[in-house]
Protein backbone atom coordinates (compact mmCIF):
# COMPACT_ATOMS: atom_id res chain seq x y z
CA UNK A 1 0.00 0.00 0.00
CA UNK A 2 1.55 3.27 -1.10
CA UNK A 3 1.99 6.27 1.09
CA UNK A 4 2.03 8.51 -1.97
CA UNK A 5 -1.31 10.08 -1.62
CA UNK A 6 -0.63 10.80 1.88
CA UNK A 7 1.87 13.34 0.35
CA UNK A 8 -0.76 15.91 -0.87
CA UNK A 9 -4.15 14.35 -0.09
CA UNK A 10 -4.09 13.47 3.70
CA UNK A 11 -7.76 13.79 4.62
CA UNK A 12 -9.25 14.58 8.00
CA UNK A 13 -9.88 10.88 8.63
CA UNK A 14 -6.20 10.24 8.02
CA UNK A 15 -5.35 12.73 10.81
CA UNK A 16 -3.53 15.54 9.00
CA UNK A 17 -1.05 17.29 11.25
CA UNK A 18 -1.84 20.98 11.14
CA UNK A 19 -1.36 23.66 13.71
CA UNK A 20 -4.43 24.96 15.52
CA UNK A 21 -4.77 28.72 15.68
CA UNK A 22 -6.63 30.94 18.07
CA UNK A 23 -7.76 28.17 20.39
CA UNK A 24 -7.66 28.87 24.12
CA UNK A 25 -7.15 25.30 25.26
CA UNK A 26 -4.91 25.61 28.31
CA UNK A 27 -7.69 25.36 30.87
CA UNK A 28 -9.50 22.69 28.88
CA UNK A 29 -6.50 20.41 28.82
CA UNK A 30 -5.80 21.04 32.50
CA UNK A 31 -9.31 19.84 33.31
CA UNK A 32 -9.17 16.86 30.96
CA UNK A 33 -5.81 15.55 32.05
CA UNK A 34 -6.65 15.87 35.72
CA UNK A 35 -2.95 16.25 36.48
CA UNK A 36 -1.67 18.32 39.39
CA UNK A 37 0.46 21.29 38.32
CA UNK A 38 3.72 19.91 39.74
CA UNK A 39 3.63 16.91 37.37
CA UNK A 40 5.19 19.07 34.65
CA UNK A 41 8.30 19.45 36.80
CA UNK A 42 8.42 15.79 37.79
CA UNK A 43 8.15 14.64 34.17
CA UNK A 44 11.26 14.41 32.04
CA UNK A 45 13.19 11.87 34.09
CA UNK A 46 12.70 9.51 31.16
CA UNK A 47 11.18 9.70 27.68
CA UNK A 48 7.81 8.35 28.74
CA UNK A 49 7.72 11.01 31.45
CA UNK A 50 8.38 13.65 28.79
CA UNK A 51 5.58 12.22 26.67
CA UNK A 52 3.09 12.48 29.53
CA UNK A 53 4.24 15.90 30.73
CA UNK A 54 1.41 18.44 30.90
CA UNK A 55 2.88 20.85 28.35
CA UNK A 56 3.46 18.08 25.82
CA UNK A 57 -0.04 16.66 26.30
CA UNK A 58 -1.57 20.11 25.86
CA UNK A 59 0.27 20.58 22.56
CA UNK A 60 -0.79 17.11 21.44
CA UNK A 61 -4.42 17.83 22.23
CA UNK A 62 -4.31 21.05 20.20
CA UNK A 63 -2.96 19.14 17.22
CA UNK A 64 -5.53 16.35 17.47
CA UNK A 65 -8.36 18.83 17.91
CA UNK A 66 -7.18 20.94 14.95
CA UNK A 67 -7.05 17.85 12.73
CA UNK A 68 -10.78 17.20 13.23
CA UNK A 69 -10.38 13.49 12.58
CA UNK A 70 -13.13 10.89 12.58
CA UNK A 71 -14.13 8.80 15.59
CA UNK A 72 -12.51 5.42 16.23
CA UNK A 73 -14.10 2.13 17.26
CA UNK A 74 -15.48 3.68 20.47
CA UNK A 75 -17.60 6.08 18.42
CA UNK A 76 -16.39 9.11 20.39
CA UNK A 77 -15.49 12.27 18.52
CA UNK A 78 -13.22 15.08 19.69
CA UNK A 79 -15.76 16.76 22.00
CA UNK A 80 -17.02 13.51 23.53
CA UNK A 81 -13.49 12.28 24.15
CA UNK A 82 -12.58 15.56 25.81
CA UNK A 83 -15.45 15.15 28.24
CA UNK A 84 -14.62 11.51 28.92
CA UNK A 85 -10.93 12.24 29.58
CA UNK A 86 -11.87 14.51 32.48
CA UNK A 87 -12.73 11.34 34.38
CA UNK A 88 -10.63 8.64 32.72
CA UNK A 89 -7.26 10.33 32.08
CA UNK A 90 -5.72 9.81 35.56
CA UNK A 91 -6.32 6.05 35.25
CA UNK A 92 -5.03 5.95 31.65
CA UNK A 93 -1.90 7.84 32.71
CA UNK A 94 -1.17 5.36 35.48
CA UNK A 95 -1.61 2.46 33.05
CA UNK A 96 0.83 4.14 30.65
CA UNK A 97 3.44 4.68 33.36
CA UNK A 98 3.15 1.06 34.55
CA UNK A 99 3.26 -0.39 31.02
CA UNK A 100 -0.25 -1.83 31.28
CA UNK A 101 -2.05 0.38 28.79
CA UNK A 102 -3.61 -1.47 25.84
CA UNK A 103 -4.72 0.61 22.85
CA UNK A 104 -8.11 -0.08 21.33
CA UNK A 105 -8.29 -1.63 17.85
CA UNK A 106 -8.23 0.76 14.92
CA UNK A 107 -11.29 1.23 12.73
CA UNK A 108 -10.74 0.14 9.12
CA UNK A 109 -11.75 2.72 6.51
CA UNK A 110 -11.42 2.54 2.73
CA UNK A 111 -10.46 5.72 0.84
CA UNK A 112 -11.24 5.60 -2.93
CA UNK A 113 -8.23 6.02 -5.24
CA UNK A 114 -8.36 7.52 -8.76
CA UNK A 115 -7.86 4.09 -10.35
CA UNK A 116 -11.01 2.72 -8.67
CA UNK A 117 -9.25 0.76 -5.93
CA UNK A 118 -9.21 1.66 -2.25
CA UNK A 119 -6.50 2.74 0.14
CA UNK A 120 -7.04 1.20 3.54
CA UNK A 121 -6.68 3.42 6.57
CA UNK A 122 -6.81 2.47 10.23
CA UNK A 123 -8.39 5.17 12.37
CA UNK A 124 -7.40 4.98 16.05
CA UNK A 125 -9.67 6.34 18.75
CA UNK A 126 -9.22 10.01 19.63
CA UNK A 127 -7.58 9.00 22.92
CA UNK A 128 -5.04 6.83 21.10
CA UNK A 129 -4.39 9.57 18.57
CA UNK A 130 -3.72 11.92 21.46
CA UNK A 131 -1.18 9.53 22.99
CA UNK A 132 0.45 8.85 19.61
CA UNK A 133 0.72 12.57 18.90
CA UNK A 134 2.33 13.12 22.30
CA UNK A 135 4.78 10.30 21.51
CA UNK A 136 5.55 11.80 18.12
CA UNK A 137 6.33 15.22 19.59
CA UNK A 138 8.97 13.72 21.87
CA UNK A 139 10.42 11.10 19.51
CA UNK A 140 10.64 13.11 16.30
CA UNK A 141 13.21 15.67 17.54
CA UNK A 142 15.37 12.77 18.75
CA UNK A 143 15.03 10.46 15.76
CA UNK A 144 14.65 12.76 12.75
CA UNK A 145 18.27 14.04 12.78
CA UNK A 146 19.45 10.43 12.39
CA UNK A 147 17.69 10.03 9.02
CA UNK A 148 19.35 10.39 5.64
CA UNK A 149 19.35 13.81 4.01
CA UNK A 150 17.89 12.09 0.93
CA UNK A 151 14.66 11.28 2.80
CA UNK A 152 11.95 13.90 2.25
CA UNK A 153 8.67 12.31 3.34
CA UNK A 154 6.85 13.47 6.48
CA UNK A 155 9.76 15.19 8.14
CA UNK A 156 9.86 18.67 9.73
CA UNK A 157 10.96 21.30 7.25
CA UNK A 158 10.93 18.86 4.32
CA UNK A 159 8.36 18.48 1.58
CA UNK A 160 7.77 16.69 -1.68
CA UNK A 161 9.08 19.69 -3.61
CA UNK A 162 12.56 19.05 -2.15
CA UNK A 163 12.57 15.54 -3.62
CA UNK A 164 11.36 16.85 -7.01
CA UNK A 165 14.07 19.53 -7.11
CA UNK A 166 16.70 16.93 -6.22
CA UNK A 167 15.48 14.70 -9.07
CA UNK A 168 15.72 17.60 -11.52
CA UNK A 169 19.23 18.45 -10.30
CA UNK A 170 20.48 14.88 -10.77
CA UNK A 171 18.99 14.67 -14.26
CA UNK A 172 20.60 17.98 -15.20
CA UNK A 173 23.95 16.60 -14.01
CA UNK A 174 23.63 13.75 -16.51
CA UNK A 175 22.13 11.03 -14.29
CA UNK A 176 19.28 10.37 -16.69
CA UNK A 177 18.56 6.71 -15.88
CA UNK A 178 16.26 6.30 -12.89
CA UNK A 179 15.73 3.24 -10.71
CA UNK A 180 12.10 3.86 -9.71
CA UNK A 181 11.11 1.66 -6.76
CA UNK A 182 7.67 1.35 -5.21
CA UNK A 183 7.06 -1.02 -2.31
CA UNK A 184 4.11 -3.38 -2.48
CA UNK A 185 1.59 -2.92 0.34
CA UNK A 186 4.27 -1.37 2.50
CA UNK A 187 2.13 -0.62 5.54
CA UNK A 188 0.63 -4.11 5.51
CA UNK A 189 4.06 -5.78 5.51
CA UNK A 190 5.99 -3.89 8.17
CA UNK A 191 7.68 -6.52 10.33
CA UNK A 192 7.16 -5.60 13.98
CA UNK A 193 10.32 -7.23 15.31
CA UNK A 194 12.57 -5.60 12.71
CA UNK A 195 10.95 -2.21 13.25
CA UNK A 196 11.25 -2.41 17.04
CA UNK A 197 14.90 -3.46 16.69
CA UNK A 198 15.63 -0.38 14.54
CA UNK A 199 13.70 1.85 16.92
CA UNK A 200 15.50 0.49 19.99
CA UNK A 201 18.83 1.53 18.45
CA UNK A 202 17.58 5.13 18.47
CA UNK A 203 15.42 5.19 21.61
CA UNK A 204 16.79 3.85 24.88
CA UNK A 205 13.57 3.82 26.91
CA UNK A 206 11.79 0.57 27.73
CA UNK A 207 8.49 2.31 28.49
CA UNK A 208 8.34 4.03 25.09
CA UNK A 209 9.37 0.86 23.25
CA UNK A 210 6.70 -1.10 25.09
CA UNK A 211 4.05 1.47 24.20
CA UNK A 212 5.03 1.56 20.51
CA UNK A 213 4.89 -2.25 20.44
CA UNK A 214 1.39 -2.09 21.94
CA UNK A 215 0.25 0.21 19.13
CA UNK A 216 1.77 -2.07 16.51
CA UNK A 217 -0.06 -5.05 18.00
CA UNK A 218 -3.44 -3.29 18.30
CA UNK A 219 -5.97 -5.14 16.18
CA UNK A 220 -8.15 -3.89 13.33
CA UNK A 221 -11.94 -3.82 13.63
CA UNK A 222 -13.68 -4.63 10.37
CA UNK A 223 -17.42 -5.22 10.29
CA UNK A 224 -17.61 -5.52 14.05
CA UNK A 225 -14.90 -8.22 14.18
CA UNK A 226 -11.47 -7.54 15.66
CA UNK A 227 -8.66 -8.96 13.53
CA UNK A 228 -5.36 -9.58 15.28
CA UNK A 229 -2.32 -8.07 13.62
CA UNK A 230 1.15 -9.62 13.72
CA UNK A 231 2.66 -7.43 11.02
CA UNK A 232 1.92 -4.08 9.43
CA UNK A 233 1.09 -0.66 10.80
CA UNK A 234 -2.03 0.89 9.24
CA UNK A 235 -2.02 4.41 7.90
CA UNK A 236 -4.07 6.85 9.91
CA UNK A 237 -2.20 7.33 13.18
CA UNK A 238 0.26 10.17 13.84
CA UNK A 239 3.13 7.72 14.53
CA UNK A 240 2.92 5.75 11.27
CA UNK A 241 5.04 8.07 9.05
CA UNK A 242 7.84 8.33 11.63
CA UNK A 243 7.96 4.55 12.09
CA UNK A 244 8.03 4.10 8.30
CA UNK A 245 11.10 6.33 8.04
CA UNK A 246 12.78 4.42 10.89
CA UNK A 247 12.38 1.15 9.01
CA UNK A 248 13.36 2.45 5.56
CA UNK A 249 16.45 4.32 6.72
CA UNK A 250 18.53 1.13 6.40
CA UNK A 251 18.24 1.15 2.61
CA UNK A 252 18.95 4.89 2.52
CA UNK A 253 22.19 4.40 4.41
CA UNK A 254 23.31 1.60 2.11
CA UNK A 255 22.69 3.81 -0.94
CA UNK A 256 24.62 6.62 0.74
CA UNK A 257 27.49 4.32 1.59
CA UNK A 258 27.83 3.48 -2.10
CA UNK A 259 27.70 7.12 -3.14
CA UNK A 260 24.41 7.01 -5.04
CA UNK A 261 22.26 9.99 -5.89
CA UNK A 262 18.67 9.39 -4.84
CA UNK A 263 15.52 10.87 -3.36
CA UNK A 264 13.02 8.98 -1.20
CA UNK A 265 9.58 10.16 -0.23
CA UNK A 266 8.02 7.61 2.15
CA UNK A 267 7.99 4.28 0.27
CA UNK A 268 8.74 5.83 -3.15
CA UNK A 269 12.47 5.81 -3.87
CA UNK A 270 14.17 7.05 -7.05
CA UNK A 271 17.89 6.42 -7.61
CA UNK A 272 19.61 8.28 -10.47
CA UNK A 273 22.49 6.71 -12.41
CA UNK A 274 24.26 7.22 -15.74
CA UNK A 275 23.75 3.84 -17.43
CA UNK A 276 21.24 1.02 -17.73
CA UNK A 277 23.73 -1.50 -16.34
CA UNK A 278 24.27 0.64 -13.26
CA UNK A 279 20.51 0.89 -12.90
CA UNK A 280 20.10 -2.89 -12.96
CA UNK A 281 22.80 -3.25 -10.30
CA UNK A 282 21.06 -0.70 -8.08
CA UNK A 283 17.71 -2.45 -8.55
CA UNK A 284 19.29 -5.73 -7.44
CA UNK A 285 20.84 -3.95 -4.46
CA UNK A 286 17.49 -2.52 -3.40
CA UNK A 287 15.81 -5.90 -3.71
CA UNK A 288 18.40 -7.27 -1.25
CA UNK A 289 18.10 -4.31 1.11
CA UNK A 290 14.32 -4.38 1.24
CA UNK A 291 14.34 -8.17 1.37
CA UNK A 292 16.32 -8.03 4.60
CA UNK A 293 13.51 -5.85 5.98
CA UNK A 294 10.97 -8.40 4.69
CA UNK A 295 9.52 -5.89 2.27
CA UNK A 296 8.64 -6.61 -1.34
CA UNK A 297 9.11 -4.38 -4.37
CA UNK A 298 6.01 -3.84 -6.50
CA UNK A 299 7.38 -5.05 -9.84
CA UNK A 300 4.47 -3.63 -11.87
CA UNK A 301 5.17 -0.08 -10.66
CA UNK A 302 8.97 -0.29 -10.39
CA UNK A 303 11.42 -0.13 -13.26
CA UNK A 304 14.81 0.96 -14.55
CA UNK A 305 13.95 3.60 -17.13
CA UNK A 306 14.81 6.94 -18.66
CA UNK A 307 14.11 9.72 -16.22
CA UNK A 308 12.08 11.47 -18.91
CA UNK A 309 9.52 8.69 -19.08
CA UNK A 310 8.68 8.32 -15.39
CA UNK A 311 6.49 10.12 -12.87
CA UNK A 312 7.77 11.09 -9.43
CA UNK A 313 5.39 12.50 -6.83
CA UNK A 314 3.02 13.69 -9.56
CA UNK A 315 5.75 15.45 -11.55
CA UNK A 316 7.46 14.59 -14.82
CA UNK A 317 10.80 15.85 -16.13
CA UNK A 318 11.38 17.01 -19.70
CA UNK A 319 14.19 18.63 -21.64
CA UNK A 320 13.65 21.87 -23.54
CA UNK A 321 15.27 22.80 -26.84
CA UNK A 322 18.23 24.35 -25.03
CA UNK A 323 19.00 21.08 -23.25
CA UNK A 324 17.79 22.24 -19.84
CA UNK A 325 15.85 19.76 -17.69
CA UNK A 326 12.49 21.22 -16.66
CA UNK A 327 9.69 20.24 -14.31
CA UNK A 328 6.12 19.59 -15.41
CA UNK A 329 2.91 18.04 -14.11
CA UNK A 330 2.60 14.39 -15.10
CA UNK A 331 -0.09 13.36 -17.56
CA UNK A 332 -1.87 11.25 -14.96
CA UNK A 333 -1.97 14.14 -12.49
CA UNK A 334 -3.44 16.41 -15.18
CA UNK A 335 -6.14 13.83 -15.95
CA UNK A 336 -7.02 13.56 -12.27
CA UNK A 337 -7.13 17.36 -12.02
CA UNK A 338 -9.50 17.71 -14.97
CA UNK A 339 -11.73 14.95 -13.68
CA UNK A 340 -12.07 16.72 -10.34
CA UNK A 341 -12.78 20.10 -11.96
CA UNK A 342 -15.50 18.48 -14.09
CA UNK A 343 -17.10 17.12 -10.92
CA UNK A 344 -16.96 20.50 -9.22
CA UNK A 345 -18.41 22.38 -12.23
CA UNK A 346 -21.04 19.93 -13.41
CA UNK A 347 -24.34 21.55 -14.30
CA UNK A 348 -26.67 19.93 -11.79
CA UNK A 349 -27.22 19.93 -8.06
CA UNK A 350 -29.06 23.24 -7.73
CA UNK A 351 -25.96 25.16 -6.65
CA UNK A 352 -25.40 28.84 -7.26
CA UNK A 353 -22.32 29.92 -9.19
CA UNK A 354 -20.92 31.39 -5.96
CA UNK A 355 -21.20 28.02 -4.21
CA UNK A 356 -19.47 26.28 -7.11
CA UNK A 357 -16.66 28.83 -7.14
CA UNK A 358 -16.14 28.51 -3.39
CA UNK A 359 -15.40 24.76 -3.63
CA UNK A 360 -13.48 25.15 -6.87
CA UNK A 361 -11.33 27.88 -5.33
CA UNK A 362 -10.31 25.66 -2.42
CA UNK A 363 -9.30 22.83 -4.76
CA UNK A 364 -7.43 25.07 -7.21
CA UNK A 365 -5.42 26.81 -4.51
CA UNK A 366 -4.36 23.49 -2.98
CA UNK A 367 -3.48 22.00 -6.37
CA UNK A 368 -1.53 25.09 -7.40
CA UNK A 369 0.31 25.07 -4.08
CA UNK A 370 1.55 21.53 -4.67
CA UNK A 371 2.26 21.76 -8.40
CA UNK A 372 3.60 25.31 -8.33
CA UNK A 373 7.06 23.98 -9.22
CA UNK A 374 5.95 23.09 -12.75
CA UNK A 375 7.78 25.10 -15.42
CA UNK A 376 5.00 24.95 -18.00
CA UNK A 377 3.34 28.40 -18.35
CA UNK A 378 1.61 27.37 -21.57
CA UNK A 379 -0.08 24.45 -19.80
CA UNK A 380 -1.21 26.74 -16.98
CA UNK A 381 -2.75 29.21 -19.44
CA UNK A 382 -4.54 26.40 -21.23
CA UNK A 383 -5.98 25.09 -17.98
CA UNK A 384 -7.14 28.58 -16.97
CA UNK A 385 -8.96 28.99 -20.30
CA UNK A 386 -10.54 25.54 -19.97
CA UNK A 387 -11.75 26.23 -16.41
CA UNK A 388 -13.31 29.55 -17.41
CA UNK A 389 -15.01 27.85 -20.33
CA UNK A 390 -16.44 25.23 -17.96
CA UNK A 391 -17.83 28.03 -15.77
CA UNK A 392 -19.39 29.80 -18.77
CA UNK A 393 -21.13 26.53 -19.66
CA UNK A 394 -22.38 26.32 -16.07
CA UNK A 395 -23.85 29.83 -16.34
CA UNK A 396 -25.65 28.94 -19.56
CA UNK A 397 -27.03 25.70 -18.14
CA UNK A 398 -28.36 27.52 -15.11
CA UNK A 399 -30.06 30.13 -17.28
CA UNK A 400 -31.34 27.34 -19.59
CA UNK A 401 -33.85 29.17 -21.82
CA UNK A 402 -33.00 31.66 -24.54
CA UNK A 403 -35.12 34.42 -22.98
CA UNK A 404 -33.40 33.99 -19.64
CA UNK A 405 -29.95 33.98 -21.26
CA UNK A 406 -30.83 37.19 -23.13
CA UNK A 407 -32.10 38.90 -19.97
CA UNK A 408 -29.15 37.85 -17.79
CA UNK A 409 -26.56 38.89 -20.34
CA UNK A 410 -28.16 42.32 -20.65
CA UNK A 411 -28.10 42.61 -16.86
CA UNK A 412 -24.38 41.83 -16.89
CA UNK A 413 -23.75 44.63 -19.40
CA UNK A 414 -23.85 42.84 -22.76
CA UNK A 415 -25.01 44.67 -25.84
CA UNK A 416 -28.36 43.52 -27.30
CA UNK A 417 -26.62 42.06 -30.35
CA UNK A 418 -24.25 39.95 -28.26
CA UNK A 419 -27.07 38.81 -25.99
CA UNK A 420 -29.21 37.83 -29.02
CA UNK A 421 -26.37 35.89 -30.68
CA UNK A 422 -25.76 33.84 -27.55
CA UNK A 423 -29.46 33.30 -26.79
CA UNK A 424 -30.11 32.12 -30.34
CA UNK A 425 -27.99 29.03 -29.65
CA UNK A 426 -29.25 28.49 -26.13
CA UNK A 427 -28.86 24.69 -26.09
CA UNK A 428 -25.36 24.50 -27.60
CA UNK A 429 -23.61 24.93 -24.28
CA UNK A 430 -20.02 24.13 -25.21
CA UNK A 431 -20.12 25.99 -28.51
CA UNK A 432 -21.64 29.02 -26.84
CA UNK A 433 -18.98 29.03 -24.12
CA UNK A 434 -16.42 30.01 -26.76
CA UNK A 435 -18.53 32.55 -28.62
CA UNK A 436 -19.47 36.19 -28.01
CA UNK A 437 -20.17 35.43 -24.35
CA UNK A 438 -16.45 36.10 -23.83
CA UNK A 439 -17.28 39.80 -24.08
CA UNK A 440 -19.50 39.51 -21.00
CA UNK A 441 -18.14 36.68 -18.85
CA UNK A 442 -14.61 37.98 -19.11
CA UNK A 443 -11.44 37.09 -17.22
CA UNK A 444 -12.04 40.12 -14.99
CA UNK A 445 -15.55 38.84 -14.24
CA UNK A 446 -14.20 35.52 -12.97
CA UNK A 447 -11.49 37.34 -11.03
CA UNK A 448 -14.25 39.23 -9.22
CA UNK A 449 -16.00 35.93 -8.48
CA UNK A 450 -12.81 34.74 -6.80
CA UNK A 451 -11.70 32.09 -9.30
CA UNK A 452 -7.90 31.68 -8.83
CA UNK A 453 -5.64 31.76 -11.87
CA UNK A 454 -3.10 28.98 -12.29
CA UNK A 455 -0.91 31.00 -14.65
Amino acid sequence: MSMRAVRHQMSASAERVVEGRGEALSQTIRDETGLPRQDTEDAGRDLLGQVLARENMERAWKRVKANKGAAGVDGLGIAETGEALKQTWPGIRQQLLRGRYRPQPVRRVGIPKPDGSERELGIPTVTDRLIQQALLQVLQPLIDPTFSEHSYGFRPGRRARGAVLAAQRYAQQGYCIVVDVDLSKFFDRVNHDILIDRLRKRVNDAGVIRLVRAYLNAGIMDGGVVIERHEGTPQGGPLSPLLANVLLDDADRELERRGHRFARYADDCNVYVRSWKAGERVMALLRRCYGKLRLKINESKSAVSSVFGRRFLGYALWRNRHGKVCRGVSGKALQTFKQRVRQLTRGNGGRSIEQVVEKLRSYLLGWKGYYGLAQTPRVWRGLDEWIRRRLRVLHLKQWRRGKTIYRELLRLGASPSVARSVAALSRRWWHNSCSAIHNVLTIAYFDRLGVPRLS
